[in-house]
């Protein structure tokens, strides 16, 4: 028996840390959370909100037995090591298994693994503290907050309008997303001509009069410009100087969520998933080892020590002369900083040497986290730019060129950046001599739509919500019916707008960007014991529910939209409405009237039944939504099948034919047709 228990959220990273630990420690997994709010008590928040919003907390479903085995394991052993994610998440977890289990205090550890390879396991083991109460009440305010405005403004919006669900942070993003619809929809489009030059070797575009900018607003001033030029063009100035192109800073959760969007045409929660994997451990053959640090971190921070071995690295594959500084953020009123950026956890594992063990989507997201790591640590490239002016009667024309004469940390990140060469030729002569000169129409644009990774680093840069949890707001709201994707960008639906506008109507107080920042603020605070859980959520409450009573009161109600048929029972008009299972048309007459249309789906006759020899086989489905093929003169036919294809029968008794030799026979071999049909 071991005397060490050691708890991980990851049934597969905790195999990974077993064979690191030996036999005197035994790996489990939490799966997850193993308790959450329960659904009992007013409104059925799970919260008493009179008393001090004590929670209610109750097993996750499916999560009872693994408790029970849990507090076996942690019973027989000596010492137990809560070791579940480095974040609040994971702090919160570590929490609710020590109460869940009954864990004295002298009787556990906390650990906290930045990366799963051997060495920082052990090394974490060696640094071990206790759970940190004040991460875990920013958590549970957090959770307590989410779940009172999440169930109360979802029913709200379910009882006056089409919408589903609304949220502390999910309906902000979705009201930025109709805001910039908006935008779009008011905007009025200006006109505006460019007018270019056009030489053998080279373009100028008009930029200056008298050296002031200049701005060509309709055709008639281009036209007038035009006539003020002649066919020989002198050359005002030439300057060319060396110019540093700076790589990017290392992967912080956000960033990584964007650039894989643009780059490798993944989700936010496509990243996220196969980012977990390769945190958690990966088989490479001779060991298995996580290949990134932990993936949710708002910090560019890296540590001295792979800095030191990337700088040899760097040396030794490039030469000295591409070893740069570390490039440093300004930090941030809102970044925690508890964990380094996301980089490999050795530069000696290079996308290369690991890719056959590695699924195609995780050597991508690997090969892009490696190279951004090695990159902000590799000097600036350096181009020569060159910034040529020609004159034509006080009106400047200018063309610009540049040169790429070192890649620096192009060299290791040129798939991910263009840098294009854009030569000009020697400007030898005093004046230059064109008669191709064009005049162009152009339209102001309006601001684009969000693409993912556009409202990702809008919400990061606006601080709300945490980069762990974009992922889960962009799923939300488009699995609710609140937006639609067009060419890969956010468009809202009715419903969307509708919900953002009712929610605007009564709560533009609370669900704006600035509250919502304030509340992050808050609750880091919480975490860094500047404030107490208590008094900011009666701050909170006492100013939400008052406006919730009223909602509920005065907020008028969408009429549901009329089909144009009536109903067959009473006459009045059949309406669209929403249920659990989604929409269904029923009486607007209800409750008087409670008709509600059957759907009568068409359905594709497949064979004779071979039971009953009068009625079809067509495809069917239980309450559950499960797929079965039976006979439509049910219930006088019972016949069913749940494979597909639909086998033949025998048309003597009914068996089921089988293919021998290839030839059909009867599989009942009392049958004359056992032998052949």
């Amino acid at each position: 028996m071991a005397e060490n228990l050691v708890i991980v959220e990851s049934p597969s990273k905790s195999k990974t840390i077993e064979k690191y630990l030996g036999k005197e420690y035994k790996v489990v997994s939490s799966k997850g959370h193993i308790r959450d709010l329960a659904t009992t008590g007013k409104y059925g928040l799970g919260v008493d909100v009179e008393h001090d919003f004590k929670p209610n907390y109750t097993w996750i479903k499916g999560k009872k037995k693994l408790v029970t085995d849990l507090k076996k394991e942690a019973k027989e052993a000596n010492k137990i090591y809560l070791a579940t994610d480095p974040d609040r998440e994971g702090e919160a977890i570590s929490w609710h298994l020590k109460d869940s289990l009954g864990i004295k205090d002298k009787d556990y550890e906390r650990v906290l693994f930045h990366e799963i390879t051997k060495d920082k396991v052990l090394e974490a083991f060696k640094n071990p503290r206790k759970i940190d109460e004040d991460l875990v009440h920013s958590q549970e305010t957090r959770r307590i907050l989410d779940r009172i405005i999440g169930f109360r403004l979802s029913k709200l919006m379910q009882s006056k309008t089409g919408g589903t669900s609304a949220g502390r942070v999910q309906s902000v993003a979705l009201k930025l997303i109709v805001d910039r619809e908006r935008e779009i929809s008011s905007f009025i489009p200006e006109e505006y001509w460019t007018i270019t030059a056009k030489f053998s070797q080279f373009e100028a575009e008009l930029f200056q009069h008298h050296h002031k900018k200049i701005e060509v607003k309709n055709e008639e001033e281009a036209n007038r410009i035009l006539s003020e030029l002649d066919e020989v063009y002198t050359l005002e100035n030439i300057e060319t100087k060396v110019k540093n192109k700076k790589g990017k800073l290392p992967f912080i959760t956000s960033t990584l969520q964007q650039e894989a969007s643009t780059k490798l045409g993944f989700s936010a929660k496509k990243t996220m998933s196969v980012a977990q994997k390769l945190y958690e451990g990966i088989d490479i053959g001779k060991e298995t080892v996580g290949l990134i640090t932990y993936m949710r971190t708002d910090s560019t921070r890296l540590s001295d020590e792979y800095v030191k071995s990337a700088n040899q690295y760097i040396t030794d594959e490039y030469g000295k002369e591409y070893v740069g500084s570390i490039k440093v953020s300004k930090k941030k009123d809102n970044v925690q900083d508890a964990h380094e950026a996301i980089r490999p956890t050795s530069v000696l594992r290079s996308p290369k040497e690991v890719k056959s063990h590695l699924t195609t989507d995780e050597y991508k997201l690997y090969r892009l986290i490696y190279f951004r790591a090695l990159a902000s640590l590799m000097a600036d490239a350096k181009v020569n730019q060159t910034t040529v002016i020609l004159d034509n009667h006080d009106y400047q024309f200018k063309t610009t060129g540049q040169v790429l004469i070192f890649d620096g940390y192009l060299k290791v990140y040129a798939d991910y950046e263009s840098s294009e060469d854009k030569i000009l030729p020697d400007f030898k002569e005093n004046t230059y001599q064109t008669k191709n000169v064009e005049k162009k129409q152009h339209f102001t644009a309006p601001p684009s739509r969000y693409t993912e990774a556009k409202l990702i680093k809008e919400m990061e840069e606006l601080g709300i919500g945490r980069p762990s949890t974009y992922a889960t707001i962009i799923s939300n709201i488009k699995d609710r019916g609140y937006v639609e994707i067009e060419e890969k960008k956010f468009v809202p639906t009715t419903t969307g707008i509708e919900v953002t506008d009712k929610l605007q109507e009564f709560f533009s107080d609370i669900i704006n960007v600035e509250y919502t920042r304030d509340m992050e603020n808050d609750l880091d605070q919480i975490a860094s014991h500047q404030k107490d859980s208590l008094v900011v959520l009666h701050d909170f409450y006492d100013q939400f529910e008052p406006i919730v009573q009223k909602a509920f009161g005065e907020m008028e109600k969408n009429a549901p939209e009329e089909t144009g048929e009536n109903c067959p029972e009473c006459g009045n008009p059949l309406v669209k409405r929403k249920g659990r299972y989604g929409e269904f048309v029923a009486c607007s007459n209800y409750p008087e009237c409670k008709y509600i249309k059957k759907e009568v789906k068409e359905q594709k006759e497949i064979m004779d039944c071979p039971k009953c020899h009068q009625g079809k086989i067509v495809e069917k489905k239980t309450k559950k939504g499960k797929i079965f093929y039976g006979c439509n003169h049910y219930p006088k036919c019972d016949f069913a099948l749940w494979d597909k294809p639909i086998p033949e029968f025998c048309p003597t008794c009914n068996h089921v034919l089988v293919e021998k030799n290839g030839k059909k026979k009867c599989s009942n071999p009392e049958c004359p047709n056992a032998k052949d049909v």
